[in-house]
């Protein structure tokens, strides 16, 4: 930026052309009345013509007085001036004159000999001027030359010729010229210096304003400036760190919101993405980041870079393409259930307003695929308790109204529906049980009779007490357990061997004969763990049902068929609820057709 579009270059402009203005007029006028009152070449000829015209005519009467003559050069040396008197036929071009201050002037000088001769012939009067050719800064000279008349007959006619220097008319107009000028010219410097000196007073509080105005624009909220005055321009520097305070306080204000909403936005469970018209991502947080990898494949960063301008509305993941724009078709919230790959998605888009315009979408979406299998699984659960339930109760009812009807002829007939409607009780009764234990284990109301437990002597007994029933079956069960005890400091002996019974009868219920089931016992290599496994090499269970086994009335036989292969479908989610009070871990490792193995791990000091 040059000085002439600064506020100083600008205002020195117009206080330098307003000072030139003023002495402008008054050079005019000045140099009016110089030309007007001060003498000049032409009123000085004038008046030179006159007295020599005064001379001439007196000089006839005092031709014999010397004394006239002298006066008269005296009079006229006041005045810068001298006379000389020449006399016909004795006079020459090279006369001498008079003598400047840089040459000597001579006759010839000022009047040629034609124009001498002429005058006393004719008497006219001659006038002139010449100028010094050695000081081309003098004003010259001007003159006057006229004949005399001789007063007496027969004496030669004379001449006067009178001249005087314009040096000093010269001198006196130059002067005031250059005393102008010279004054003009410090009038300049003056203005200048004192122009420069009041700007600078007036700008560098506005040049300080603008720095400090950069400083608040690069974010410097703190930036203040020191009041130099009273005036404005202080009031104005007041005004301004008034301002710079309360936007101050005003950023810092927005920033704890901003900072507070993002710390929301961040540690919250739901997802929430923002987009704008065009579609583009403005805001995520770092669950919706997850999000959108885990549905695209790629960071929303990625995904926005991806997008051509065919993909548009750009990084919007397809899922909820449609949502958003039936949102933005209707202006107005929407909610719906998105099923993507294997989850279940809540989501709900509301529209950002500016103004009466939709600027944006918000969308929150909330992974509900727990909720969602829980709602599905208490359906399950009041199916399987009916489904369960109907049987045994038709069955009680059929063969006991049988019963009452005499529909049985013999006593064996009678003992084969009793030992029916008797085992079918039992059933009854074993689901009931199993139902109230296991609502007790996930209340946390179970109550746990904890000692020192001898796992070693606990598998024995089990093994012990399933190897009649495997030998029926003419399925191997084969214990595997080190010679030193298997100790727990603290457990309930009576559910770990419910643990242990359950997991057995399964893994009976689905080995066939001839194949073997290990019951194996160890002590981990850090020592602070038991790990307990029962291995069968039975059918197997599908990869699908592994994460399901534990659930309620989950079977992996969807027919639920019944007989020595049926259960109630609530064994595992028992043993898993016993473990886990237990403080342990249990997993399952199966491949199907190939036999299953269920692994637990349990601390031998509780926490």
């Amino acid at each position: 930026m040059t000085i002439f579009n600064s506020v100083v270059g600008k205002l020195w402009m117009t206080i330098i052309g307003l000072v030139a203005v003023v002495l402008i007029i008054l050079g005019f006028f000045l140099f009016q009345y110089i030309d007007t009152s001060i003498p000049n070449v032409s009123n000085q000829k004038t008046n030179l013509i006159r007295l020599t015209n005064q001379i001439s005519q007196d000089s006839s009467y005092h031709t014999a007085e010397s004394g006239y003559y002298t006066a008269m050069s005296d009079l006229l040396a006041t005045q810068d001036a001298g006379m000389t008197l020449i006399q016909q036929g004795e006079y020459s071009a090279d006369e001498l004159l008079f003598i400047t201050g840089e040459r000597a002037v001579t006759l010839g000088d000022l009047l040629s000999q034609e124009s001498l001769d002429d005058l006393f012939m004719t008497g006219e009067l001659l006038s002139g001027q010449f100028s010094s050719s050695v000081n081309p800064w003098h004003g010259g000279y001007i003159f006057a030359a006229r004949k005399i008349e001789a007063s007496n007959a027969g004496e030669p006619d004379q001449a006067v010729i009178v001249y005087q220097s314009m040096q000093s008319v010269e001198d006196t107009q130059m002067y005031v010229k250059r005393l102008f000028a010279l004054v003009s010219l410090m009038g300049f410097l003056m203005t200048t210096f004192f122009a420069f000196f009041l700007i600078t007073r007036i700008t560098r509080p506005l040049t300080e304003l603008k720095k400090a105005a950069d400083s608040i624009t690069r974010g410097d909220y703190g930036k203040r400036v020191p009041v130099l005055s009273s005036d404005e321009i202080g009031e104005l520097t007041k005004t301004f760190n008034l301002m710079g305070e309360q936007l101050e306080g005003t950023i810092q204000d927005l920033n704890h919101e901003k900072q507070n909403l993002a710390s929301v936005l961040h540690s919250m469970g739901d997802a929430v993405i923002s987009f704008d018209n065009d579609g583009r991502i403005i805001f995520i947080n770092p669950l919706g980041e997850r999000v959108l990898e885990e549905w695209t494949g790629l960071s929303w960063e990625e995904d926005a870079h991806e997008a051509s301008a065919q993909e548009m509305p750009g990084s919007i993941p397809e899922p909820l393409q449609e949502l958003y724009q039936s949102a933005v078709r209707e202006m107005r919230g929407i909610s719906s259930r998105l099923h993507v790959k294997n989850n279940v998605w809540s989501v709900v888009l509301a529209p950002l307003y500016a103004g009466d315009q939709v600027r944006g979408i918000v969308a929150v979406l909330r992974d509900v695929t727990e909720e969602s299998r829980l709602e599905s699984l208490g359906k399950d659960f009041v199916a399987n308790v009916s489904h369960e339930l109907r049987t045994p109760i038709a069955m009680l009812q059929g063969y006991s109204e049988a019963l009452l009807d005499d529909m049985a002829t013999s006593v064996e007939d009678r003992q084969e529906l009793v030992q029916i409607i008797h085992d079918e009780s039992l059933r009854m009764g074993r689901l009931v049980k199993d139902l109230l234990d296991l609502a007790k284990m996930e209340n946390g109301r179970m109550e746990m009779k904890l000692a020192e437990v001898d796992v070693s002597s606990l598998m024995t007994r089990v093994h012990r007490k399933f190897s009649a029933l495997c030998k029926e079956q003419e399925i191997g069960l084969i214990l595997d357990i080190p010679d030193k005890p298997l100790l727990l400091e603290q457990g309930d002996e009576d559910r770990l061997e419910q643990v242990m019974t359950n997991l057995l009868d399964n893994a009976i219920r689905h080995t066939h004969a001839n194949a073997n089931i290990y019951i194996r016992g160890m002590e981990e290599n850090d020592g602070n763990h038991l790990r307990i496994e029962f291995e069968d090499e039975g059918e197997g269970i599908p990869k699908e049902a592994l994460p399901n086994i534990f659930e309620r009335f989950y079977k992996a036989d969807k027919a639920r068929t019944r007989g020595a292969a049926g259960g109630t479908g609530l064994g595992l989610a028992i043993v898993k609820n016993i473990i886990d009070v237990h403080q342990g871990t249990i997993t399952v490792d199966s491949e199907l057709g190939q036999g299953t193995t269920f692994s637990i791990l349990l601390p031998v000091e509780r926490r």
